[in-house]
């Protein structure tokens, strides 16, 4: 990047490591040095939490807001009926109105951690929901006044799309038309709100510039894109998985000692740049941490699990999460924070299988694979080896709690309801 911006927003994006792309950079920088502006990014609303994927887009907002600016989370009451294809092998599941409604509401949750909706300043973050001005389109005028702009010629040339037909992949009339819906959002929150920035993944580049270009071509007004890297961690792996599963954002779906816990487990080579990324810690710190190795990165990898924690649990929410990681990995104690299986007196029975518990307390995703656990020597019962894939666990061996360990670093406690 040669490029030397003069508002703040753009050098941190640029410094930290957000920036893939931009649409105009002198263009979007004069425009954010002349005062307060609206940006925003869209959030479909496919599940009841945002997983990690989507942080760097959050963290993104985060920094727009904090260089004077005004955040503008947009949900996607109305995209989500359609379904993004960008990049999707196959149609996403259509989800009904009150599914829908449910999603959001569990999504509005993080955002609070974040971004501030209650200041009183010229750059208070506005939550809105695109269902407000789709909900309502007449099929034909939508046609007639936005249809007409869209080449479709240009619309099959861009990546996102075009990757799934050369593949042979079937790309249904109803996803195609989400491009022009994201890009009517564009113009709508430009004429309402006056946005001048859309920001997303790379993956978004497509969307993005169609809604440029329909606020050109409709409004005459001058707007700008700007996209973020798609982020996989060092040895390949998507960013926001994890050996069980997709990284929630939310309490209730993640655990804040299981959020901490997936930070704390980086690969060396990301400390540094999810440091950047992801904190808010100076970048000179990140690099003299990113740079540390032997056992001091993992002191490092502690920061990051404390800092990241902080920011979406709260600091006393971080402090318990890494006192119970001490307890488990250095002390071979139980830690107070673990994960925790509650079995009722009913639910046990005359016994029930480990292989039952260690599914149910999430440490396998099915019988099969707690077998293979338990048959490679990946489990054990209160530190000891699990071999015996037959055990039964009835309620005197809950007379007190057992730790049950998947791996050396995957742990939950099974209690007596």
């Amino acid at each position: 990047m040669t490029y030397h911006p003069k508002s703040d927003f753009i050098a941190t994006m640029i410094e930290r490591g957000f920036l893939a792309d931009c649409t105009d950079y002198q263009g979007l920088d004069d425009a954010l040095i002349s005062g307060c502006k609206p940006a925003y990014i869209g959030f479909d609303a496919t599940a009841k939490s945002l997983h990690v994927g989507s942080l760097i887009q959050i963290m993104m907002l985060r920094w727009f807001q904090k260089t004077g600016h005004q955040p503008i989370t947009l949900m996607g009451g109305g995209t989500t009926k359609v379904g993004d294809p960008s990049f999707r092998a196959d149609e996403r599941p259509l989800l009904g109105p009150e599914q829908i409604d449910e999603n959001i509401s569990g999504i509005k949750k993080v955002f609070a951690a974040y971004i501030d909706y209650d200041t009183d300043a010229e750059n208070k973050a506005l939550m809105l929901n695109n269902a407000e001005w789709l909900g309502d389109l007449n099929y034909l005028d939508f046609l007639r006044d936005i249809g007409r702009h869209f080449s479709v010629n240009r619309m099959l040339s861009f990546e996102s799309v075009k990757s799934r037909l050369d593949r042979e992949q079937s790309l249904s009339f109803l996803e195609f038309n989400y491009m022009i819906l994201q890009a009517y959002d564009f113009l709508e929150l430009n004429r309402r709100y006056g946005c001048v920035l859309q920001m997303g993944g790379s993956d978004q580049w497509g969307n993005i510039v169609n809604g440029i270009d329909l606020t050109r071509r409709v409004l005459d007004h001058e707007i700008y894109g700007l996209t973020s890297p798609l982020l996989t961690t060092s040895d390949g792996k998507k960013m926001g998985k994890s050996q069980d599963g997709a990284v929630w954002l939310n309490a209730e779906m993640r655990s804040p000692y299981e959020f901490w816990q997936f930070w704390r487990n980086t690969t060396d080579a990301d400390v540094g740049r999810f440091l950047k990324l992801y904190t808010e810690l100076p970048v000179d710190e990140c690099d003299r941490l990113g740079a540390l190795a032997g056992s001091e990165i993992n002191e490092a990898k502690i920061r990051l699990a404390n800092e990241v924690t902080t920011l979406l649990h709260g600091a006393q929410a971080a402090a318990n999460a890494e006192a119970t990681a001490r307890e488990v990995f250095e002390k071979g104690g139980v830690g107070g924070d673990l994960p925790t299986l509650t079995l009722s007196a009913d639910e046990l029975g005359d016994g029930i299988s480990i292989v039952q518990i260690i599914v149910k307390s999430g440490l396998a995703k099915s019988g099969k694979e707690a077998k293979r656990l338990i048959a490679e020597n990946g489990a054990k019962l209160d530190d000891a080896p699990l071999t015996d894939a037959g055990m039964m666990i009835d309620a005197g061996a809950l007379s007190s709690p057992i730790k049950l360990s998947a791996g050396k670093k995957r742990h939950a406690l099974v209690q007596l309801g």
